[in-house]
């Protein structure tokens, strides 16, 4: 399977000095090693376009997770959230050596840091111009395009204009818009026609980030929030959606919290948390969003790592709350969440999204697929199991065994869609004179064996993945090889 879409047909595939050869009968040409595929399916390297892997590269470099997934490139940088100094993050990944290719936005959030802090107010035009300056250099760079993370801080206190003034400049190099979008939850409609306003007043392609409908209240409204991607895909705006195939979702524990409550930095949240009537209005909050999902308890946020504590790890909050001795209550288990805060927050999995939706979104032709992790160190914490199963996830439970799409129009949304998004311009395609990003697996055994009570757990099935033109993964087995690549925005020197 080639990566277009089209049938798949029975080939060999040449390799030579890092790039495809040849595909085809190439029967009688000589190599110095031959994988026999027999009966199994070989496809360019999957792509990732949703990852985090920012603070990890030189813990794991191997990026484990990623090659047992199938997973040759990763493009890093989303949610708002990056290096801000493009140049220097290249030149470090070069230095570190992955076993995986890296691609990466330039995130809003750590731009407007970088200048303002975690102020809750607009810039002024000096700041602005410093924000562009960061912006443009990015993209000189060889950053991809811009990503916004617009619930995180300090990117909820920027309005629309703001972003569109940098998206233009992302525009200008060619580059993507990707967003984790204001809301993904009630107001999820009038987050969505942001998105798209921005992509095409600035001029350049939409990425909306994990296309979901977050909170029991909203479950059945995909079939709403896709129809506004159809209808702008048909107006003509070019925008396209990534997805992990999870009911849960995965960020900080912070984002329970009312956003000014977070502004201007750690000793203003517990200053503001110390606060009696700040406090009561934080659990008035946090028990009318619970009540909106039509639950009693704080069940649906589990935490994944917790620094102050990691004996709560793999806990949700209602756990936590009974393990403490205190009142089976909301308001007790909000408490909860406000002490957690003062000592540091937590990353939390937030159980919230319907099984109906992510398979009605998943069935969708321009929807593609992200993990949104980074590389993870076996054993550490009780993360998503996302970081580790999410494409054998979508081959052996939504390709193989539920049949929701082709095994052609999954490796299409893999490879060759990814790599045409974000201009890899020699990625994603079995073709003469591409990169030799390749994988192997097997069709009729490949499937993720990660689970939220345990997800230090490998995808099982892929059995090569070849890396810019080295074999990574040999028979099931990480060779230790280390041949990715930095893919800078344009860099048609890699073809």
């Amino acid at each position: 399977m080639n990566g277009t879409g089209n049938n798949w047909f029975y080939g060999d595939v040449a390799i030579a000095n890092g790039k495809i050869l040849a595909v085809g009968q190439l029967t009688g040409w000589k190599a110095h090693q031959t994988i026999d595929a027999s009966g199994l399916i070989v496809s360019p390297g999957f792509i990732d376009v949703h990852t985090h892997i920012e603070g990890d590269e030189a813990r794991n470099p191997t990026a484990d997770n990623f090659i047992y997934d199938g997973v040759t490139t990763v493009i890093t940088g989303n949610c708002g959230l990056s290096k801000t100094d493009m140049g220097a993050y290249f030149h470090f990944l070069d230095s570190v050596h992955l076993s995986t290719n890296v691609a990466s936005l330039i995130g809003h959030n750590d731009i407007r840091k970088a200048v303002m802090g975690t102020a809750r107010r607009a810039p002024t035009p000096q700041e602005m111009q410093q924000m562009e300056k960061i912006m443009q250099k990015a993209m000189q760079d060889g950053a991809v395009g811009l990503s916004t993370g617009l619930i995180y801080i300090p990117g909820a206190y920027a309005n629309t204009n703001e972003v569109v003034a940098l998206a233009k400049i992302a525009a200008a190099y060619n580059g993507v818009y990707a967003t984790h979008m204001r809301n993904e939850g009630d107001s999820v409609v009038p987050a969505i026609k942001e998105a798209l306003y921005i992509g095409e007043t600035a001029g350049l392609p939409v990425e909306i980030s994990h296309f979901k409908l977050s909170g029991q209240q909203n479950w059945g409204r995909s079939k709403e929030t896709l129809a506004l991607i159809k209808d702008a895909r048909r107006n003509g705006i070019d925008v396209t959606i990534d997805q992990y195939p999870y009911t849960a979702s995965s960020t900080n524990l912070g984002t329970l919290l009312p956003d000014w409550v977070l502004a201007d930095g750690k000793d203003s949240i517990n200053a503001r948390l110390s606060n009696a009537a700040i406090r009561k209005q934080c659990i008035d909050y946090m028990l009318e969003r619970l009540h909106k999902r039509k639950l009693k308890h704080f069940s649906y946020p589990v935490v994944a790592y917790y620094n102050f504590d990691t004996t709560l790890n793999g806990k949700s909050i209602e756990a936590i709350n009974v393990l403490k001795g205190r009142k089976h209550t909301a308001k007790a288990e909000a408490e909860t969440v406000l002490e957690m805060m003062q000592h540091g927050g937590a990353a939390m999995v937030f159980h919230g999204m319907s099984e109906g939706d992510v398979q009605y979104i998943m069935q969708y032709p321009f929807c593609m697929f992200g993990c949104d992790a980074g590389i993870r160190v076996f054993g550490e914490g009780v993360p998503h199991p996302r970081g580790y199963g999410s494409n054998a996830k979508i081959l052996g439970k939504y390709v193989r065994e539920l049949h929701l799409f082709s095994w052609e129009e999954a490796i299409r949304r893999m490879t060759g869609l990814p790599a045409q998004k974000f201009h890899l311009y020699n990625r994603g395609l079995l073709l003469p004179g591409y990169a030799a990003d390749v994988v192997v697996f097997n069709p009729n055994t490949i499937i993720d064996k990660a689970t939220y009570d345990s997800p230090h757990q490998y995808s099982e099935g892929v059995q090569y993945v070849i890396v810019n033109g080295a074999v990574t993964l040999q028979n099931g087995k990480h060779t230790g090889v280390r041949n990715g690549v930095t893919l800078k925005n344009n860099t048609l020197q890699n073809l």
